[in-house]
């Protein structure tokens, strides 16, 4: 039974390369025993702070957020309970759930969202970064200890500091989140089963150690989660003041996962000679009308539709242009007899 506490395993410490072999076998035997499933899929959703409309980027204002929440009740979905999405991850859904993510523990989650939330017992999962907890803003740890003690609520780890992790090399990186783990272990008795990458950032190397240690993580690309998806970069579809508006929101919690084997991106961290990437989307034999995927990227620092060619259920990208952004963005959608599958990808950009 998945509880809210974790035993982490120590990291392998094998030599790199063979770490890499190994790696790459158990990748091709993962992505060897996926099948098509036709998964109705878990839609998670992602928050920052609430009622700060000087931060447009990642704020929502309460009125809206409670509008959306009736949405999803009159839509007749569910929310899903993180212990639920964990222990059921590889189980076929046969109907959509909402699954509510919100990071940073902005103190204004915690005095405009935590009491209606609470009042109403919504689950959510709140990710905390270690070091800014209890300054100024930020949510303090007896108010996380608090949330923390409801069933219905639960801690994912954020990482220590938040910042841009893949600018790290690897010891830096692993220093970070072990002290993340420690601090966590201190205050909480246990260092969450859950993970979120901040920025949605990671480099393959990073993505394994965070395997060793989590259950579940999550990235910042849209799409919807089905069992098929990597448990360590699943999709969240963001929402503040600009993409918050009611008739989006509608579209998204009725949007159905695009599944697929695999991509050839095994490592999100894209280096200048591999400016735009070479890449191919590995769908399963059996999935029907792939010839109607309609792709659009921001490449070139503008959202365009991208040419595809799909050839044997394999779906070929040619980017038109260099990703200038520190991160690029791939979103495919799919229109199946009226309903609307997608799927996104996000890789950072390394500009040094």
């Amino acid at each position: 039974m998945i509880c809210k506490k974790i035993s982490s395993p120590v990291a392998s410490t094998i030599k790199l390369v063979i770490f890499f072999l190994i790696i790459s076998k158990s990748f091709a035997v993962e992505n060897s025993n996926k099948k098509f499933s036709n998964d109705f899929g878990t839609l998670s959703i992602m928050y920052h702070r609430f009622n700060e409309s000087k931060y447009p980027s990642t704020n929502v204002n309460m009125d809206i957020f409670i509008k959306q929440i009736n949405l999803i009740n009159q839509n007749n979905l569910a929310f899903l309970s993180p212990k639920d999405f964990i222990e059921n991850f590889s189980v076929r859904k046969k109907e959509k759930k909402i699954l509510l993510t919100i990071d940073d523990a902005f103190s204004s989650f915690y005095n405009h969202a935590w009491p209606f939330l609470k009042k109403n017992k919504i689950p959510f999962i709140l990710f905390v970064s270690t070091e800014p907890v209890g300054r100024k803003g930020y949510m303090n740890w007896d108010q996380i200890r608090e949330i923390e003690k409801e069933d219905f609520a639960f801690i994912g780890n954020h990482s220590h500091s938040h910042e841009y992790l893949v600018n790290f090399n690897f010891d830096a990186f692993k220093k970070d989140i072990d002290e993340s783990k420690n601090i966590f272990e201190k205050n909480l008795g246990y260092n969450p089963l859950i993970f979120s990458y901040p920025f949605g950032e990671y480099t393959l190397e990073q993505k394994l150690y965070i395997k060793d240690n989590f259950e579940i993580a999550f990235g910042q690309h849209s799409g919807v989660i089905d069992l098929n998806k990597d448990k360590y970069e699943l999709p969240r579809f963001p929402i503040n003041e600009k993409y918050g508006d009611l008739e989006r929101f509608k579209f998204l919690i009725n949007l159905l996962p695009l599944e697929y084997r695999s991509d050839s991106l095994n490592d999100k961290f894209i280096s200048k000679k591999n400016n735009p990437p070479n890449l191919e989307i590995f769908f399963f034999d059996d999935q029907k009308d792939l010839n109607r995927i309609n792709c659009f990227s921001n490449e070139g620092n503008q959202w365009q539709n991208t040419e595809t060619s799909l050839k044997n259920n394999k779906l070929l990208i040619k980017f038109r242009d260099k990703f200038k952004d520190r991160r690029g963005r791939i979103n495919c959608s799919l229109n199946d007899n009226g309903n609307w599958r997608w799927l996104g990808l996000q890789f950072t950009i390394n500009n040094n």
